[in-house]
């Protein structure tokens, strides 16, 4: 393993989180089986107790988990200098077989902590904790999910071998290569892939300010929403880099994270993950708007939601459009 304190506080955080996680699933499983609000057992009264603790440290540790995404990806920035190949974040995970899954989960995770926090947040509102089972058990299904991110984690770190050639950027996201995912968005055409980019965007703000305004159309605006987060990372990749780094053949999505480029890679992918977490967290909300003592709490807080998702997709619609109107590059 190298020794970095970027890859000691890696693992710390990844460690903490998922001792946490377990520790909090083990009684969430009670709480599934076991929570009943009119009862005065003893048994109850335990769980009612153990509640907020376990809220109150999962608030924390969920948090965490949000911030270690991009403290990964930092740290496989400032190590590339390390290994032979590397010029940037995405030599760095290739160094052996576990630096893309563990990162791919760690996004998978930071999807799946966000609407735990959203659930929390509403079940919280309400006098009578109406969603407790369903966190809890969100929060179990989670569990394996944030163990497998640290065992990934764990094993892309300790098998670290400073003397391992990795391959650059420009192999891995080359337009002229045949294998490998990367290379193939890489090939997508730049002008196709900016016309969906734009037009994805339009829709789903539009969608989200119908919602806003009518309350009408939530389900539609949060599949919109996790559809344009996926279409802005192929694009990222295949048209929005050219114009960052105003080379025709960049297509990196981890340079953009660097100084030279003013770390503006950093706001970009805080307001695509951001716009992702607070849409999908509407559809996730709008089933329980029914529920008596959620009646006022839901519809204000998908409301905040969508609006948060659609002024985060704005800004980094802008931040796009004012890098591509700047740039020297012309397609």
């Amino acid at each position: 393993m190298i020794l970095h304190p970027t890859v000691i506080a890696n693992l710390l955080a990844s460690l903490t989180v998922s001792g946490m996680i377990l520790y909090s699933a083990y009684y969430g499983l009670q709480i599934v089986r076991h929570w009943d609000l009119s009862s005065g057992s003893e048994l109850q009264l335990t769980l009612e107790r153990r509640t907020y603790l376990i809220s109150t440290i999962l608030s924390y540790v969920f948090g965490l988990e949000l911030l270690s995404l991009f403290l990964y990806v930092f740290t496989a920035d400032s190590l590339c200098p390390l290994f032979v190949g590397a010029m940037c974040a995405a030599g760095t995970l290739n160094v052996n077989g576990f630096g893309y899954p563990a990162l791919l989960l760690k996004m998978f995770d930071f999807f799946l902590a966000g609407l735990w926090l959203i659930l929390n947040h509403a079940d919280n509102q309400a006098w009578d904790y109406p969603l407790i089972r369903k966190k809890y058990l969100l929060l179990v299904v989670i569990a394996p999910f944030i163990v497998g991110e640290m065992v990934l984690q764990c094993a892309y770190f300790l098998k670290m071998k400073a003397n391992v050639i990795t391959s650059c950027c420009g192999s891995l996201f080359s337009s002229e290569r045949v294998e490998g995912l990367g290379s193939e968005i890489a090939a997508l055409s730049p002008q196709t892939m900016l016309w969906m980019f734009y037009v994805s965007v339009a829709v789903t703000i539009v969608a989200g300010i119908h919602f806003y305004l009518r309350q009408r159309g939530g389900y539609l605006f949060s599949a919109l929403a996790i559809i344009t987060f996926f279409v802005s990372i192929v694009a990222i990749i295949s048209v929005i880099s050219l114009y960052i780094y105003e080379l025709p053949t960049h297509h990196c999505p981890f340079c953009v994270l660097q100084k030279e480029y003013h770390y503006v890679g950093y706001l970009l992918y805080l307001a695509l993950f951001g716009a992702l977490v607070s849409g999908g967290g509407v559809s996730a909300l709008i089933p329980f708007r029914t529920i008596e003592s959620l009646r006022t709490v839901i519809p204000a807080l998908v409301r905040k939601l969508a609006l948060a998702s659609v002024v985060l997709y704005s800004l980094f619609t802008a931040t796009v459009t004012y890098r591509i109107a700047v740039s020297h590059l012309i397609m």
